[in-house]
């Protein structure tokens, strides 16, 4: 299928104007000037773009895909997550991972669900572990997982400073570090640490303590729920201002809103490749209720249109800087050619109307469409 997206605003993140978009079956195969392909006689499809702006489909690295929950009882489960609510969200990549409950959940209900999403169109990604010390893995093994695994790419959520966590000494967590480092390196993978930060009294004092009292890599890991309490906040942007990256949690009221926390973090003028923003949705709300994915959406949107953020900057959260972290990049996170044609294409209040996954069609005017037609 050969398809061109005709006259459309593009945002790679960064902004370069009116484009056409040719589209070759998975990838971007052009971005040239507008009318290049017009009349080219194998197109199967064109379709006319004025007034619509692109950016890469949003990267989510952190969904219950599996659903999250049972910290109060059984009746507290969360099921598998909607793929036509992934889709109507504008996420076209998501990583997969498991949380507090690692018994009634496990690895292989998440690499079954990763492989379903898979095939209704999505990219799909996972993390080996959950909350709990030892790991629970795929291959009885987290080295392995990475090594042998294409879907794992790296260890996650690892809990910190939360009572719900295993409590790990800095030693323990050092170990799953330089497994998942070693695996990592040797499965050509990002190799990531993702850690779960809870409303402990130590914040982030582990993963600080890991990082002084060995040679581990700071970019493996990516500390997330930053935004969840202004200290926690505080101590993550000087954490980032020393070269670590950190990750937002979308839908915070309890906390810190992602669009308030952008802000800030624009104002303060460090370098905001190393921030990302994820949904940690189909999980369990620590005020009650279930974390949707949307909530990511709606707050890059509320950094626009709210906040007056700059579009490319507000985009490249949850785009190209999360792409670059897991090392998926320049295959997803970014419209160029021979990138992966997962285009999200919006109306002039930046709202989501048409969305292509792997180059089909998921979603039109706002609705989803099935991605055969």
């Amino acid at each position: 299928m050969i398809t061109l997206l005709k006259d459309v605003n593009c945002f790679c993140p960064k902004h370069i104007g009116q484009k056409d978009i040719l589209i070759a079956n998975e990838k971007i195969e052009r971005i040239d000037p507008v009318g290049r392909w017009e009349n080219c006689p194998f197109l199967d499809r064109i379709i006319d773009c004025d007034g619509l702006t692109a950016f890469p489909g949003l990267i989510d690295q952190h969904v219950h895909i599996v659903g999250g929950g049972g910290e109060h009882g059984f009746a507290s489960r969360i099921g598998d997550i909607n793929p036509d609510q992934v889709f109507l969200s504008g996420v076209t990549t998501l990583v997969g991972l498991l949380g507090f409950d690692s018994c009634t959940k496990d690895p292989a209900n998440l690499f079954a669900s990763a492989k379903s999403l898979r095939q209704s169109g999505l990219t799909a990604y996972l993390y080996s572990g959950s909350y709990t010390f030892p790991m629970p893995s795929l291959t009885q093994s987290i080295l392995r997982d990475l090594i042998l695994v294409d879907e794992v790419i790296g260890v996650g959520e690892v809990a910190i400073a939360d009572h719900r966590s295993s409590q790990p000494s800095a030693l323990e967590l050092a170990e799953l570090a330089s497994a998942v480092h070693a695996g990592g390196m040797i499965g050509g993978k990002a190799g990531v640490v993702h850690i779960h930060l809870g409303e402990g009294k130590r914040g982030m004092g582990l993963l600080l303590d890991v990082l002084e009292q060995t040679d581990l890599p700071k970019e493996m890991f990516v500390p997330t729920h930053v935004n969840r309490q202004p200290k926690l906040f505080e101590q993550a942007m000087e954490y980032c201002r020393n070269g670590g990256n950190i990750d937002l949690t979308a839908g915070e009221t309890h906390g810190i809103p992602v669009p308030d926390a952008i802000e800030m973090l624009v104002d303060s003028g460090m370098d905001l490749s190393r921030v990302t923003v994820s949904s940690d949705s189909n999980g369990s709300i620590p005020t009650g209720g279930v974390g949707k994915i949307q909530e990511l959406y709606d707050d890059i949107r509320g950094c626009i249109v709210k906040k007056g953020i700059r579009p490319e900057t507000a985009f490249s959260f949850v785009t190209e800087n999360v792409a670059k972290i897991l090392k998926l990049y320049p295959e997803k996170g970014t419209l160029q050619e021979g990138a992966d044609a997962d285009i999200a294409l919006l109306d002039c209040g930046y709202r989501l109307r048409k969305l292509f996954c792997l180059g089909k069609q998921t979603v039109d005017d706002g609705h989803r469409v099935n991605s055969e037609e």
